[in-house]
């Protein structure tokens, strides 16, 4: 037991130390977990024999992130992906198995050999890819989008690869892996239902399985969860989230399946359910543990003395596949007009071979179709590819991303053959509700914005917009700042709004600026640069969600509105002692002792102010709408609104 527990903390230890070093670097947490199993295994050995069985357990996280995956997956959204599901996905797996099949046939390999290979390396690794997305926020991006389909193709194709493999079993390698299992002191085959039944049984089996869990899935999952629900125990629910992926999992093993495709496809089927965030809050930190430790167990598993001894061979092999791939993915990336950026994160992205390469490795050497001192190879092939792809990330945000946002920002400004009383900096969604308002009120507005994509957006809904950087002097000349009334500030950056807002205010000041603000560091920030008025973008929007909470619980909807103009009327009376703390402090602590003294004492105002009653004709308990009494208009400021203004 006690070997148990120094196994586990070593593993620990090292993700624990490595992954947030690489993190802080740059390199991603994938490459960390590797990076640690390469320490504690080849390098100073503090584990060894036990990381093969570690990874059969750990493979598990494998079969956790295809069930996630299924569960963010309707049926319609696949039957919206069909095209580049089956059309980009199929002719990836299709080209490079054909290419990798015809190269291994010219080096001298059997059909069966090259075939198996082929198949093998066309896999990319969704553990690594999908992980690595969901870091650094690609999974929206069109390359994103277009790697995933693939991947999910990928995953589904195993499914008839396992099927396919043991067909390329090859006779003399029977004998040789018959002796080699007899040999094995205290080895026990698992038992799979195809090696006990015909195959005409066998596939009825498989046919009703699936629409077992099609149907069971759909129909009794969900008063399952309902009965577990009621009991109001999470760790109930929990248990029951695993319970049913191990389930699955142990059901297609047993059928000579997939376990992480069958989990994926019950992931798709309960992608409807309303238990479906449930269920991943629960299965997600298990998920993520697991991964890590797989892709611990790869590094510690990498055999450096194969390595050594068939350096050249291994490094030109996974260069070799990884060169290939990228090809391929960049051909279909300009037959399916993947553009920009994009076509390069999808070539890069699945350019790897994947941890079902390790799967199918084992299953075709225990098929008989390649020995093992073959698969040993191809093994430490797949795993220096997956080694190597955080690497390619890197060289795709330092050197592709750049590239692609400099070509969009050498783009020329738009001429702008007109002007307007409002010009409307930053067409984002606070400027677009802000520039539709003035709009349909008549009032004649310019909008620069220095984003292509949401310039073209505009004008595909007919809003009239020009690409340029409005903080650019000329270009203000250009939209008649000398002439317009006021100037709206809704850029994304930040420092580029105080310093727009700082340009105008000391050229054109009789120019009023007015603009939206991130926080209250920011609003500050823009009103010490002498913007007229600064609106936090969330604060009104918060109010409200507040003030319908507020109703929702009962409260008098005359008694809610009055709170919330109590509230506006507290923070107006504040704004300026606050704003004189944070203008005196340093540069490098803006939010000192002071300005948190008094913000505390702002919050004691107004929890006071909140619990009186300052309009005692009307009860709180009523629920319908009273009227206003006389002059309670008089009680607000003509300027409402949490704004900064000078």
């Amino acid at each position: 037991m006690t070997s148990y527990f120094i196994q586990a903390f070593i593993y620990l230890a090292a993700a624990v130390i490595a992954v947030p070093l690489a993190k802080r670097f740059g390199l991603g947490s994938v490459l960390g977990y590797l990076i640690a199993g390469v320490v504690i295994g080849p390098l100073i050995g503090l584990v060894g024999e036990e990381t093969t069985e570690i990874q059969h357990f750990a493979e598990f996280g494998v079969v956790m992130m295809l069930f996630l995956v299924g569960l963010e997956l309707e049926p319609r959204m696949l039957w919206d992906m069909r095209h580049r599901l089956l059309g980009l996905g199929g002719l990836q797996v299709g080209l490079t198995t054909g290419i990798i099949f015809m190269t291994a046939s010219y080096l001298g390999f059997v059909w069966q050999y090259a075939l198996a290979i082929g198949l093998i390396f066309s896999l990319s690794s969704t553990a690594i890819v999908l992980q690595t997305f969901n870091e650094k926020g690609l999974a929206k991006t069109d390359g994103g989008r277009t790697a995933f389909s693939v991947l999910l193709f990928q995953d589904i194709a195993v499914i008839p690869m396992l099927a396919a493999i043991p067909l390329l079993a090859l006779p003399e390698l029977v004998t040789a892996a018959q002796a080699l299992a007899s040999g094995a002191a205290g080895h026990h085959d698992e038992f799979h239902l195809a090696s006990a039944i015909p195959g005409w049984a066998y596939a009825l089996v498989i046919v009703a399985a699936i629409a077992g869990l099609v149907v069971g899935g759909h129909y009794l999952s969900r008063p399952l969860f309902r009965f577990v629900a009621q009991s109001g125990l999470r760790e109930i629910f929990t248990a029951t989230a695993l319970m049913l992926v191990i389930g699955i999992a142990a059901l297609m093993s047993f059928l000579g399946l997939s376990p992480a495709l069958g989990t994926f496809l019950a992931g798709v089927v309960l992608a409807n359910s309303e238990f479906r965030h449930e269920l991943e809050s629960n299965i997600e930190p298990f998920k993520g543990l697991l991964l890590g430790l797989f892709f611990i167990t790869v590094g510690a598993g990498i055999d450096f003395g194969i390595l050594f001894d068939n350096a050249l061979v291994v490094i030109g092999l996974a260069l070799a596949v990884m060169i290939g791939k990228a090809l391929v993915l960049l051909l279909l990336s300009l037959v399916f007009k993947v553009k920009g950026s994009g076509r390069w994160l999808f070539a890069l992205s699945l350019a790897q071979a994947g941890e079902f390469g390790f799967v199918l490795l084992s299953f075709s050497t225990q098929s008989h179709v390649l020995p093992l001192e073959l698969s040993q190879t191809l093994a430490l092939v797949v795993a220096l590819s997956m080694f190597l792809t955080p690497l390619l990330f890197i060289a795709y945000d330092k050197f592709i991303v750049p590239r692609y946002q400099e070509k969009t920002n050498e783009r020329d400004a738009d001429t702008i053959d007109e002007t307007g009383t409002v010009i409307v900096a930053g067409i984002g969604r606070f400027g677009q509700i802000v520039n539709r308002f003035l709009v349909a009120n008549g009032i004649k507005t310019v909008v620069l914005d220095h984003e292509v994509g949401q310039i073209e957006n505009m004008r595909s809904i007919n809003i009239k917009s020009y690409f340029g950087d409005a903080t650019r002097p000329d270009l203000l000349h250009t939209a008649g700042i000398e002439s317009a009334k006021i100037l709206i500030v809704a850029l994304d950056d930040r420092e580029r709004a105080v310093d727009l807002v700082e340009y105008v205010k000391q050229t054109y000041p009789h120019v009023q600026v007015m603009s939206r603000a991130y926080d209250r560091g920011h609003a500050y920030a823009l009103r010490h640069a002498g913007a007229d008025l600064v609106i936090s973008e969330t604060f009104y929007s918060a109010l409200n969600l507040g003030g319908e909470a507020l109703s929702a619980l009962g409260e008098h909807r005359f008694r809610t509105e009055n709170q919330k103009a109590a509230f506006i009327e507290t923070e107006l009376a504040s704004k300026d002692k606050l704003y004189a703390a944070w203008r005196d402090s340093t540069e490098e602590n803006k939010f000192n002792a002071t300005y948190r003294e008094l913000f505390i004492q702002l919050e004691e105002v107004l929890a006071d102010i909140m619990q009186t009653d300052r309009h005692d004709k009307h009860d709180a308990s009523e629920r319908g709408w009273t009227p206003p009494p006389k002059g309670y208009a008089d009680q607000f400021p003509e300027d409402e609104g949490a704004s900064e203004k000078p």
